[in-house]
């Protein structure tokens, strides 16, 4: 590359019922890369997943007033993860950053982490200092899932990092040919490994409205992560199934021995039937697990597209 050109940096947003934070965003993000504009050319890729309020009209008035925006308009809501993956496939910079689009990634520690690459790393995370803007629940939460997956998993995902980071190209590159359609991002961009480095940022309070991650899609978001990069859970319940058996062959010696010698006790109503409830729950539990994995052999084996995309919108002047 000639020393005279400039370098491209991409930022991939999805947006999702943000009409209210749109104008605000690119505010914020001509704010932060003015200065910079000698240096870079900048490229924000906005992914408009399925929004079903005025999220699409605000990106196309945002897009007026500035010719680096690219929108991707999805054809359905796909989910924040099919969302960055399009993103990540639309993105051309040199380095490529992701950022949610409510502005709790501050624009400002994008100039950290550009700075980082600079000096040579191919991904730079950004690691968050506090959960002051998560409820309770999900601090405690977090923590036990990147304990959980970090000790099951042989990927190990840095705790309190997120999809906020950058991205050299070569890296980008490389997260393009993974096919899988069931995507855990977080897992994904621990996979394909490359030289980090870590940075850390004080999340920001959401300009506008509220999250649409609640306690139950994090739940599934999670065990969507720990089924993806292990298969742990599996071989619990054969571990399980050894222990329950042993333990019901030595009951069975002791009835046996019992009997022989002291004669049989009237049967017991209460304890075939705590027998019963704990066999079949053990069973049903292990089922489910096995039942989790079929399902994503099951939706990979469909081979369909991570996503669909509607419309592609870039400046035309």
């Amino acid at each position: 590359m000639s020393t005279n050109e400039k370098r491209k940096i991409s930022l991939v947003s999805p947006f999702y019922n943000e009409e209210k934070g749109v104008q605000a965003f690119f505010a914020r993000i001509n704010q932060v890369f003015a200065p910079l504009r000698e240096r870079y050319d900048l490229e924000v890729i906005a992914i408009n997943d399925g929004s079903r309020d005025q999220t699409y009209r605000e990106l196309l008035k945002a897009q007026a007033d500035n010719a680096y925006l690219t929108i991707v308009d999805l054809s359905r809501n796909f989910g924040k993860e099919a969302a960055l993956s399009a993103g990540l496939d639309f993105a051309t910079g040199d380095a490529v950053v992701p950022i949610d689009s409510d502005l709790q990634h501050p624009p400002e520690v994008v100039l950290d982490l550009i700075q980082q690459w600079e000096e040579g790393a191919e991904v730079v995370l950004a690691k968050r200092i506090d959960r002051e803007t998560d409820r309770p629940i999900q601090k405690i939460t977090a923590n036990w899932f990147y304990k959980l997956h970090n000790c099951i998993s042989d990927i190990n995902i840095p705790a309190d990092v997120g999809d906020f980071r950058l991205m050299d190209r070569k890296v980008v590159d490389a997260l393009k040919t993974l096919p899988e359609s069931r995507r855990f991002m977080k897992g994904l961009f621990a996979w394909v490994g490359f030289n980090s480095t870590v940075i850390e940022y004080k999340v920001a309070p959401r300009e506008h409205g509220t999250t649409s991650f609640n306690t139950w899609k994090l739940w599934n978001f999670a065990i969507e992560g720990i089924t993806n990069y292990s298969s742990a859970p599996l071989r619990v319940w054969t571990y399980l199934g050894c222990a329950v058996s042993a333990l019901s062959f030595l009951y069975a010696v002791y009835l046996l021995i019992k009997t022989l010698f002291f004669g049989a006790d009237t049967p017991g109503y209460a304890s075939i039937m705590i027998t019963i409830l704990f066999a079949s729950g053990v069973q049903l539990i292990g089922i489910g697990v096995l039942g989790e994995y079929v399902g994503r052999i099951f939706a990979e084996s469909k081979n369909r597209p991570v996503y669909i995309v509607r419309d592609v919108i870039k400046q035309t002047r």
